[in-house]
């Protein structure tokens, strides 16, 4: 009951203040109290006056309610918690991926309706329907994506900490306070007990309605928040109490008012002291664990989660609007982050997974507390087991392993598979300096010319490699900017994934590789580096026909040493000098001052000498493998003889074009080409000893060959011209002088040797003579 009092003038003539501040009983100068409160007294004097008056006040329930239950479960102390029961049920929230079940559910509901009004016998529907409902609801909950699972961790019906640990504790009771004045509501902490054990038990608490979430500020704690923690934290400490900490927060509240009063310095202290603590620690994530909000209270020696929960370090719609620039792209956010209990299990941060029954919010909560309670039992009987120091060891070493990479230390091949490759730094050159560079390389090397001087081709090396790596940088940039960059890496990934044997692809790959390089062309020039890359093409370009020509002119020349070397040896051998020496005084002795007055024995021995010259020649070039042709004076003679010839061999030539052009147009239709990419495959793949199934389809793939080639060369009038051909070559033969008409007469040469006519090789290995 509260009371206030007012004050009106009360006279009191003849009395001093002893006298007028007598005992109550009495009253004031014989006027009870009691009629203070419902008469005004008046006086003479009005220099002092006291007026009172009583009103009814509100009647609290806090901190005890009148009629307080002394056997409610968690002890009589649990009247302290403001959390008390709903009184409203909670409306019903269906997310958009449940919408099937749902109307499955109102499907069921329905026909029971209809059989309770009618009366029919619909137990079959009924049962076909709930069986249908009990798979759908199955395959929903067996193969979520990773943004329904978010979606599941903040459902607003989901059981929230407080739910959990009035379910599985026998008593309770809750801690308020950080000791500073503040008692954040978000952060709820308190002593439990569960099977006869203590323990301290914190955790985040949202609302289950509207208004217990404003209350709650959405539980998003503030540094009064982590401070109460910490509080608890020592206290647990004190006495010995193991930890279980239940994390369900989107992140601390980040306001100006949190930045001001030290949020990041109270996460870092709880941080630094929970790794120190020197009782077990589980922590247990029931909904969404967000960033250093979540790690405030979780650093644990064990860390479970739901099923259905994710810890994060960044929200997916906020990953989204950093990467995508778009918070739509969550879905695909949520996939890339690996927020889920599954895939955090994977990367040894979570070290378990408490199941939870289908159906999401929507199933019974008292099962999923039943396994909570499992699970606290069965991790904190294995860290009472350890002493101290084993404690805090396996706590450090936990957070330790994470990300599993050691300096110094290699690394295991399994969790190398997702590594970024290690790219080959590219340092940057103005494109001034490498035409600087190059102008003076091309200056060096036109001196060295003129001076007779070898010129350095390392400098030219060094400067091909470094234009290669500006055109493959700028290349990229390119492609990134025309859109084509994920397609090219994937494409790439897949050609070196490809066990091919001589460069041979499938053509499949074969056309994605030509599509992509005819895109390519297509977009190249609307980069905004394309003049800059085209540039550097060209001189790269230049460079390496450069280089090119300075390996060929000093084979050449390397050759040519090699020849004269070779030719002095020969020239020099003591017998060939012999030779020479006995003829040239055989010739002197016969007076002959011209060719033609030398006798017909003189001269068959001269050209013996000669040729036998030659032959040692030819063996010298030979030993430097080349390819040696004896080409006879007579040759040019006889082409001029031979004029009616020329004809004829331009329309061999043409009839050769013809029946290229038309082999290739062939090959190039789809099936063909396919078919030879098909052919050369199996050829590689077989090897040097193919086994009969290998065997037949090479067969088989040269025979469709051969059939599609046969086809299309007898459909066209190749043949004919063939044929026209063939007789205009025999009637040339016919009617060239000192020829019988034989198509296989052989040519008269000067040392009366003799040359059978050459064949004409026309494409596709058909031969005409």
């Amino acid at each position: 009951m509260a009371s206030s009092l007012s004050y009106s003038p009360v006279a009191f003539a003849g009395a001093s203040a002893s006298d007028l501040l007598r005992s109550s009983s009495n009253g004031i100068s014989g006027v009870p109290l009691r009629t203070l409160g419902r008469a005004r007294l008046g006086a003479r004097r009005r220099d002092f006056a006291v007026v009172a008056k009583i009103r009814k006040g509100k009647k609290h329930e806090y901190p005890w309610p009148d009629n307080a239950d002394p056997d409610v479960k968690g002890g009589i102390l649990s009247h302290l918690s403001h959390f008390k029961p709903l009184k409203d049920k909670p409306k019903p929230v269906t997310l958009e991926f449940e919408r099937p079940l749902v109307d499955l559910e109102k499907k069921i509901i329905d026909v029971r309706k209809m059989a309770n009004e009618t009366g029919l016998d619909f137990s079959d529907q009924i049962i076909s329907l709930e069986n249908k409902y009990q798979q759908a609801l199955k395959d929903l909950y067996t193969h979520l994506t990773p943004i329904q699972r978010v979606n599941i961790a903040r459902h607003p019906n989901r059981p929230t900490f407080l739910d959990h640990v009035f379910s599985i504790t026998e008593k309770f009771v809750e801690l308020h306070g950080d000791r500073g004045g503040y008692d954040d509501p978000a952060i709820v902490t308190g002593v439990g007990t569960i099977d006869g054990r203590r323990y301290m038990f914190m955790g985040h608490q949202k609302g289950r309605n509207t208004k217990e979430n404003i209350q709650r500020n959405f539980g998003m704690p503030t540094p009064h928040g982590y401070r109460k923690a910490l509080r608890m934290m020592y206290y647990a400490d004190h006495h010995g109490f193991p930890i279980v900490t239940f994390i369900d927060t989107p992140g601390a509240f980040a306001d100006l008012k949190s930045e001001e009063l030290g949020q990041g310095e109270a996460i870092a202290h709880n941080l630094r002291t929970m790794f120190g603590l020197k009782v077990p620690i589980v922590s247990i994530v029931i909904g969404e664990g967000g960033s250093g909000g979540a790690l405030a209270i979780g650093c644990a020696n064990k860390l479970l989660m739901l099923e259905n929960a994710v810890f994060y370090v960044a929200s997916p719609e906020a990953c989204a609007a950093i990467l995508w620039k778009t918070a739509k792209a969550a879905p695909k956010a949520a996939e890339r982050l690996k927020i889920t209990a599954p895939e955090l299990c994977k990367l040894q941060i979570a070290d378990g997974i408490i199941p939870e029954p289908l159906g999401g919010a929507h199933a019974d909560p008292s099962w999923t507390s039943k396994q909570i309670k499992k699970a606290i039992n069965e991790s904190m009987d294995e860290l009472m087991k350890m002493d101290t120091p084993e404690l805090l060891k396996h706590r450090m070493l936990k957070f330790r392993k994470i990300g599993g990479f050691q300096e110094g230390l290699p690394v295991d091949p399994k969790k190398k598979v997702n590594m970024k490759k290690k790219e080959e730094p590219i340092r940057k050159t103005s494109d001034l300096n490498i035409e600087d560079e190059v102008k003076k390389l091309m200056q060096q090397r036109l001196d060295a010319k003129e001076s007779s001087v070898t010129p350095p081709q390392s400098d030219l090396d060094e400067m091909i490699n470094k234009l290669k790596r500006e055109v493959d940088r700028e290349f990229f940039e390119a492609v990134k900017t025309i859109g084509l960059k994920d397609r090219f890496v994937m494409l790439r990934e897949e050609f070196s994934k490809v066990n091919s044997v001589d460069h041979l692809v499938h053509p499949a790959l074969k056309d994605k590789i030509e599509k992509l390089r005819d895109e390519l062309n297509q977009g190249l020039p609307a980069a905004p580096n394309y003049e800059s890359l085209k540039y550097k093409l060209d001189m790269l370009k230049e460079l390496s026909k450069t280089k090119s020509l300075a390996e060929k002119n000093y084979k050449a020349s390397t050759l040519k040493q090699e020849i004269n070397k070779k030719f002095a040896e020969v020239m020099d051998r003591p017998d060939i000098k012999e030779k020479y020496r006995a003829l040239k005084a055989e010739i002197e002795n016969s007076g002959a001052s011209v060719v033609q007055d030398l006798d017909h024995g003189l001269r068959e021995k001269i050209v013996k000498v000669k040729k036998d010259i030659e032959l040692e020649l030819a063996d010298a070039l030979k030993s430097l493998d080349l390819d040696v042709e004896v080409v006879n004076s007579k040759v040019k003679e006889l082409s001029e003889q031979q004029t009616s010839f020329s004809d004829v061999k331009v329309k061999i030539q043409e009839l050769n074009e013809e029946i290229k052009e038309r082999i290739e147009n062939v090959i190039k239709s789809s099936d063909l080409k396919d078919k030879i990419e098909l052919l050369k495959l199996e050829v590689a793949k077989a090897g040097k000893t193919p086994n009969a199934v290998s065997k037949n389809r090479i067969a088989a793939l040269e025979q469709q060959i051969k059939q599609s080639l046969a086809v299309a060369l007898d459909s066209s009038n190749l043949k004919e011209k063939h044929e026209k051909l063939k007789a205009e070559i025999s009637k040339t033969i016919e009617s060239s002088e000192g020829l019988d008409g034989s198509p296989e007469k052989q040519y008269a040469k000067e040392d009366d040797s003799t040359y059978a006519e050459p064949r004409v090789e026309i494409g596709a290995n058909r031969t005409f003579a």
